[in-house]
């Protein structure tokens, strides 16, 4: 069977939005029932078909942790959906809200109804194939949208396997699942949808909003960037190297909110290198056949990482590769694998410092005092997240007070992501907008505003309609004060 090519992917794009918008239309209110047996086949979907999800994502990588798959495509987006799932019917109540003095005599009340925007357009990206879709998926279907759903061509079994699934499991009316290159990608984000969101890289972002501007679609972006981590004095070493490169190893680095850069006290560096090469070591004993070590997800991807060793290389840097069996990756089949590598007191002028990572490498720092931290982390682009290791309570509060970021986790990494009731999304060019819980409920929701008036003629009796007297006046008089 030919695949379609991105001619007929775009026409069957257009032809599913108009059916889903006309479906929109005509089905009015979107009651919970509906929105939970939505919310149920996508679980399903998931659950059961884990394994052949598992199974796709390594072929795709060349090699991906299966372990490591179920955590964080798997649990982490079945967690999504049934948190939706549990709370919608509390989020879809109407909001009392105070109407002013005098609307609020003789009847007159205003309150909020949250109602479906429509057809909702998400673009998912390669390093989490499922979740970055199926997880701003759960807040669009708990709002009682309809989706469609562009999948990344990065990861192009995964994508055939989801557009399989999705047909089985849902109406193409409800939820519509299409793969296809960047033209097929620009051919979506074109289109007229109600909302879109994004998963992506910021240089993607750019285009995803002029194209969208044409329309005046609004657009949540999830980005990424270089977060910090700031490991402070009063907090233990040991414990912080462990929590920092569990993250770090989370799908060899390429996590939008895995750490980049790392602060250390300059009297804690030696401490803490012998520590991070301690335990990478205790972890991975070996890493070429190791299937609890992940690949990089392509060659394009390998030779942009190693582009950015070689240029610190070139410029001097102290690179120190963790490869507990000192294995040869020069020659590899079929997987991109790359040791866990650190780069310690890199210059500014080196691509690790200005490029986000997403690959496993890390770099080190060091500073004297946390203010130089704060500095240096202010006069770059805001991170997604924000990491900071300490005890000194004073600190930490001085810390959250000076910088911004989209998130903070306090003595661990990327756990606030797992936090179904907090807001997930960047700032700047780490993002726009936010999801997750009852926040992506309210993005995929319209707050429709609804004032019924008093049955009583306010206007007419304070003598507020032309010819304006002496009655206005007073009236006017009466009701503008400090």
């Amino acid at each position: 069977m030919n695949e379609p090519n991105d001619n007929s992917v775009i026409s069957a794009m257009r032809t599913t939005l108009a059916s889903q918008r006309t479906l929109c239309t005509n089905e009015g209110a979107v009651s919970a029932e509906i929105r939970i047996d939505r919310l149920s086949r996508a679980i399903d979907l998931i659950f059961d078909n884990r394994d052949t999800i598992v199974e796709t994502l390594a072929l795709d990588f060349g090699h991906r942790s299966s372990h490591q798959s179920l955590m964080s495509d798997i649990y982490a987006t079945i967690e999504c959906l049934k948190h939706s799932k549990k709370h919608l019917k509390k989020w879809m109540k109407t909001e009392k809200r105070k109407a002013p003095f005098p609307m609020n005599l003789m009847g007159g009340k205003a309150k909020v109804e949250y109602q479906p925007k429509g057809v909702i357009g998400i673009i998912g990206t390669w390093n989490f194939p499922l979740n970055t879709v199926f997880a701003p998926l759960a807040g669009v279907l708990a709002a009682g949208n309809r989706a469609m759903i562009k999948c990344s061509e990065v990861t192009p079994q995964t994508g055939a396997l989801l557009e399989t699934l999705a047909a089985k499991y849902f109406s193409s009316d409800e939820v519509a699942v299409f793969n296809g290159g960047p033209d097929v990608g620009a051919s979506f984000s074109a289109l007229p949808f109600d909302h879109i969101i994004f998963t992506g890289a910021t240089s993607i972002a750019r285009h995803i909003l002029r194209a969208a501007a044409d329309n005046l679609t609004p657009v949540t972006l999830e980005l990424g960037g270089k977060s910090p981590v700031i490991v402070s004095k009063s907090y233990p070493l040991q414990e912080a190297v462990e929590r920092i490169f569990t993250g770090k190893i989370l799908n060899v680095g390429q996590v939008c909110l895995s750490p980049d850069y790392v602060f250390v006290a300059e009297d804690q560096l030696a401490d803490f290198c012998t520590a991070a090469d301690s335990y990478i070591c205790n972890l991975f004993p070996t890493l070429r056949e190791n299937p609890d070590y992940s690949s990089v997800v392509n060659e394009r991807h390998y030779q942009r990482l190693l582009s950015y060793l070689d240029d610190a290389r070139q410029k001097g840097a102290d690179i120190r590769e963790i490869n507990p069996a000192n294995e040869d990756f020069n020659q590899q089949q079929g997987t991109h694998k790359i040791p866990l590598t650190l780069i310690v007191n890199p210059s500014d002028d080196m691509l690790v410092m200005q490029e986000e990572l997403f690959g496993p490498i890390i770099c080190i720092k060091t500073y004297t005092a946390v203010d130089d931290c704060i500095r240096y982390v202010n006069a770059r682009p805001r991170p997604l997240a924000l990491y900071y290791f300490g005890k000194d309570k004073a600190e930490q509060r001085h810390i959250l007070d000076s910088t911004i970021s989209g998130a903070v986790t306090i003595n661990d990494v990327i756990f606030h992501v797992s936090c179904e009731d907090l807001p997930f999304g960047g700032i700047g060019p780490s993002g726009m907008g936010s999801y997750h819980g009852h926040d992506g409920f309210k993005t995929f929701s319209h707050a429709k505003a609804i004032y019924t008036q008093s049955n009583v003629n306010f206007q007419k009796l304070g003598g507020m309609l032309p010819p304006y007297g002496e009655k206005c006046d007073k009236t006017l008089n009466a009701m503008i004060r400090k």
